[in-house]
Formats: structure tokens, sequence, C-alpha cells
């Protein structure tokens, strides 16, 4: 289906046929004409399925032809009518980025706020008047403590990536950030997988949405090639060396499971002759931005992160994802392997995976509903792993013990204690 079909102005086709889009992904053939016709709506879509986009676009052509009139004097002055609220800085930078190109032929203004940044900017953008808002809650929470944002006009709110959201613990400001919007507007939730959680907050929020969900829930995208490699945990990163080195792999996103972990692992590639760098929450915005930006340009070989990265990063064709370390949330690993196999292309997801990790490949596995294919790579053989939970022991006494153990034991109790 072309965009054309989707009723979306000239402006907006211009702007998307200038990227090189001709046909819209399943996600954008359902949920713009919902979106347009002024539908809540509840979106499941993996990462890299064109999901920015789908909600994007058709909010553009809303606020356009909505702003149609508006007085010159006003436009200096205007409140944001979009809100986007995102759980990272990145997917938030990337979010505003769609929104500058899809409308660069519109008159509608947008700006991005986030924590990690001077805020002085951001309150003097916002005085200027904006549109469209795209903000982490945080940041956002914190102009309107100030007296710098006014949300009681937004017309359409969006959590993209809600799941991720709740489990970073934004809950409770997003609740703070209901509270200051007006009750009748359109709402679009976005989430990849759907927690009860996620379904309490959605029955809250959406008022009869309507519901698209094009990939099946909680699984990895099909195209993605999925390997474990059995290995010691002390050997994870000569064996991690050696998959880089043999393989001539070009651009690796690797994910570790604490920030310290991540960042020694990278200077540790780093002083091997691997030129790496590290992405995680202790990393003040501009040395993340420099070192994804770095990364994106080929001017380093592996990038290093921590599940904040597991969202928002935008890296188009990344032919390899690793997971040095397994993550404790099975749906993390959903999303970490969607970095790559984005937009029809393939890829690669491979998992170093020591015994310890063994009840965390089982949990992975349940929420993909299939066993992941293992295979050791010679002379990095590792420990048998048990794919279940280690089962506990239930002591057995002997003939012998029993009697005399429940003798002293209750010897030991005595009268009154």
């Amino acid at each position: 289906m072309s965009f054309q079909s989707l009723g979306l102005n000239a402006a907006i086709l211009e702007a998307v046929t200038a990227k090189g889009y001709t046909e819209a992904t399943p996600i954008q053939k359902r949920a713009i004409p919902a979106i347009l016709a002024g539908r809540d709506l509840l979106g499941g879509s993996q990462t890299g399925t064109g999901k920015t986009a789908a909600f994007t676009l058709p909010i553009l052509q809303l606020l356009s032809l909505a702003s149609r009139g508006q007085r010159p004097e006003q436009s200096s002055k205007k409140k944001p009518r979009a809100l986007v609220l995102t759980p990272t800085r990145e997917l938030a930078a990337q979010v505003g980025e769609s929104i500058v190109t899809y409308g660069k032929h519109l008159d509608l203004e947008a700006t991005v706020v986030f924590g990690g940044v001077g805020i002085t900017p951001q309150k003097n953008r916002l005085r200027d008047g904006v549109d469209i808002l795209v903000a982490c809650p945080g940041r956002l929470l914190d102009l309107h403590g100030q007296g710098c944002v006014d949300l009681r006009e937004i017309e359409i709110l969006v959590l993209d990536e809600a799941d991720r959201m709740l489990d970073m613990g934004f809950i409770h400001d997003i609740k703070r950030i209901l509270k200051l919007l007006p009750k009748r507007r359109q709402n679009l939730l976005f989430s990849a997988t759907y927690s009860r959680e996620i379904r309490q907050l959605a029955d809250g929020l959406l008022h009869n949405p309507e519901m698209v969900e094009v990939t099946p829930r909680n699984t990895a995208v099909e195209i993605v090639q999925q390997i474990v490699h059995p290995i010691e945990r002390s050997k994870k990163r000569d064996l991690l060396i050696h998959l880089i080195e043999q393989g001539n792999w070009s651009q690796v996103l690797v994910f570790a499971r604490t920030r310290h972990g991540a960042e020694r692992l990278s200077k540790q590639l780093d002083r091997q002759g691997i030129r790496a760098a590290a992405i995680h929450g202790d990393k003040t915005q501009g040395a993340r931005t420099r070192n994804l930006a770095d990364f994106k340009a080929n001017r380093i070989r592996v990038l290093v992160a921590t599940d904040i990265a597991a969202r928002g990063l935008d890296i188009k064709l990344l032919p390899h994802v690793v997971n040095f370390d397994l993550p404790n949330v099975p749906e993390d690993y959903v999303h970490r392997i969607g970095r790559t196999g984005r937009a029809g292309a393939g890829g690669e997801a491979v998992s170093l995976v020591c015994a310890d990790e063994g009840k965390l490949l089982a949990d992975i596995e349940k929420v993909l509903g299939e066993k992941i294919r293992m295979k050791e790579v010679k002379g990095f053989e590792g420990e048998h792993i048990s794919r279940s939970a280690p089962k506990k022991k239930v002591a057995r006494p002997s003939r012998r013990s029993t009697p005399r153990g429940e003798g002293r034991q209750k010897r030991r109790r005595g009268p009154g204690r």
C-alpha cells in the first residue's frame, strides 16, 4: 500500500518521498487511517517496523489542518497541542528528528526536552511557543513545575514504548502528567509487549481504541538469526574478541547488564585494539550523543550499552547484536535483538551464556515460544547450561539422624523460648 492511499496531504507526501519511502509498513497501513479518523489507538509493534512514522505522519496532518486560519500574532505564543512521551533521551531525539523531517513543509513548530542537558535553552524554546512537544517524563515535570510549559491545550497524547517507561519506573510521573492534560483528547499508546500493567494503563487511558498489532506478542523479529554460545563467565571477553576478529565484524552493538560492566568492557576492547565506546546512564548526554554518532559513522567498531539504550537507537542495517550478559527481564531480550533485522534487513543476535544464566535463558525462550540454537565455539567450550531453574535440594534424613536430630531440636528450644 502506498502512502498516497492513506489520506496524507501533499506537503507530507513530498517529505516522505524525499526520504525515499514509497510503500507503507504494516503498522503504518493500519495506524495512520485510524489516527486520522480521530480514534484512540493501542499499537503493538516491535522496533524497526516504522512505528515512529505511523504516529508522527498523522499527527502532523491533524495539527496542520486544525491550524489553518490561525492569526499570525498567536503563533509566537502558542501552547503545545500534541505531546509525545518517551522513556529515553535517544528515543526522544529520534522522534523529534522524525517530526522535523516529515513536517519540513508545514507551518508547525516542535521541540524536544529531556534531562542531562541544560534546561535554559529548553525553557526559551517553550516560551517561544511550539505545536508538538516530545519529552521524557522527568524533565517535562521539572519544566512544568517552573511554570515553563502549559499542557492544558494538548489535543493528542502519545505514550511511546510504554512498556519500557513502566520498566524504568515512570508510572507515577506519567500519572502526574495525565492530571495536567485536558480530559478530552486523542490518546495513542505504543508498546512492544503487553504485561498486566500495560493492560491496566491502556484500560484507564484509551477510549474504544483501535487495536493494531502487527507482530506476534512478545516475540523477536523472525528474520534475526539467534544463537547462544555457552562459555565460562571469565572467558566471555576473550570469546567476544575472537568473534569480532574472526568474523571481521565491523559494527557491533554489545549489551552489558550494568553501567560499570559496560564501561569496563569498552575500555578492555579498546586496549585490545578494537575501537569501542560505551553508552549508559552515567554518561553525560553529550558523551552519549557523540559515541552514538561515532558508532553510526563507523568511527568506532563496538558500542557497549546497557538496556537504557535498548530503545530509541535508530541504526540502519546494524548486522550484529551481542548479549554479553543476558537481561534480567526476558522481554528486554526482544528489545535488544530488535536493534538488528530492521526494515526487512537480516541480522544476527549472539548471546554469550554462562552456566549460572541458564534460568535467564529459559525465561527468554519461554517468551519467544521456542528454543534458541546453542553452539560451542572451538577453543571456548563452556560448562553445561541447564535451561531450567535449579531444583531445590530436599533434605532426606537418615534412619539414625531423624529421631536424634528432632530430639536435640526440641531440647534446644526448651519451655518458654
